[in-house]
């Protein structure tokens, strides 16, 4: 029998207790922005504080913007004493998504995101039917009687347009109505201006790397762009090669601090990217995503151990060769 909002949103207070120091990890995109920035709305004044904390290195303009001109007030993993709190929440993604959220014992994992295999203790709410996980945290606002004030719900507007790719994915009619009552009371100007962010100058370097070591197969585009100030700038290529005429998939890799980081877009016909991505990579790390849209991370030690793969380009080879 299906849960009401209600009932959900009881069970999610149910995890604290008013001297709770609550920390809510993320890795920071629009939609965990806006969602970590409702639970700490959720939040508000039923516990002794709450610290919103991203996981990655947040270097991509319109990212960097969000968290400028809404206050997310967001601290980097690497400056918070995890020992210092009492709750975990993690919410736009789960513990199996990178080795980061494995370091915690979360009390609530809210997310939009296939489940993992490993059962999860605590409160969990994991509705993967969802657009937006932003969708959902406007459900635990409306069943909490709780107007969003303008930058919250800008937060949220931005973290739902973006997640459903403009309504252009598969969403619910959950996601349609979410999207309605923040838009009443979003700052779309301030959206726009944060959706327009300029590229960092420093990135154009990766543009002119990514078209000079293209390979382009059928309808498919490769590009290993080797090492990356950060994986925003395979984020970036990986849509900016969806706009080329006849591509259906674009699949580009980069490592990060030991990382072989691969974006996985596609154009929503083709089979599914995020179980393409598990296929691939879920046997050396942390894959996976929606129909149109994955990621993975895995360790290039790993990687390499178990392909015997080492170079650039073949890198580049062997993911051409997987699908």
């Amino acid at each position: 029998m299906p849960i009401s909002n209600i009932e959900r949103l009881r069970l999610f207070y149910n995890r604290f207790k008013s001297g709770d120091r609550v920390l809510v990890v993320i890795n920071a995109d629009p939609d965990a922005i806006a969602s970590a920035m409702a639970v700490k709305r959720l939040l508000w004044k039923r516990v002794a504080s709450v610290t919103l904390s991203n996981i990655n290195v947040v270097e991509r303009p319109d990212n960097v913007a969000m968290i400028r001109l809404l206050k997310a007030g967001l601290v980097h993993i690497g400056q918070i004493d995890i020992k210092s709190y009492d709750r975990f929440v993690i919410v736009d993604s789960q513990p199996h998504h990178n080795e980061w959220f494995s370091v915690f014992t979360p009390d609530v994992v809210i997310d939009h995101h296939p489940p993992g295999k490993n059962p999860l203790t605590g409160y969990t709410d994991i509705r993967p039917e969802y657009g937006a996980t932003s969708t959902m945290m406007v459900e635990y606002l409306k069943a909490a009687k709780i107007a969003p004030a303008i930058r919250l719900a800008t937060a949220l507007y931005l973290g739902i347009k973006v997640d459903t790719g403009n309504f252009e994915r598969r969403v619910l009619i959950e996601d349609v109505r979410a999207f309605q009552f923040v838009y009443q009371r979003a700052n779309v100007y301030l959206a726009r201006r944060i959706e327009q962010e300029e590229i960092k100058r420093d990135f154009l370097k990766y543009f002119s790397r990514a078209l000079d070591r293209r390979k382009i197969v059928h309808n498919k585009v490769f590009v290993h762009l080797g090492q990356v100030e950060s994986p925003d700038v395979c984020v970036i290529l990986a849509d900016f090669f969806m706009r080329v005429s006849a591509i259906r998939w674009s699949i580009v890799s980069g490592v990060y601090e030991g990382t072989l980081v691969v974006i996985f877009r596609n154009d929503g016909i083709s089979r599914n990217a995020g179980k393409t991505a598990s296929k691939i990579f879920g046997g050396m790390g942390a894959a996976g995503g929606h129909k149109g849209m994955a990621r993975a991370e895995v360790d290039l030690g790993e990687f390499s151990k178990k392909t015997g793969i080492k170079s650039g380009p073949d890198i580049q080879n062997w993911l051409a060769g997987h699908f």
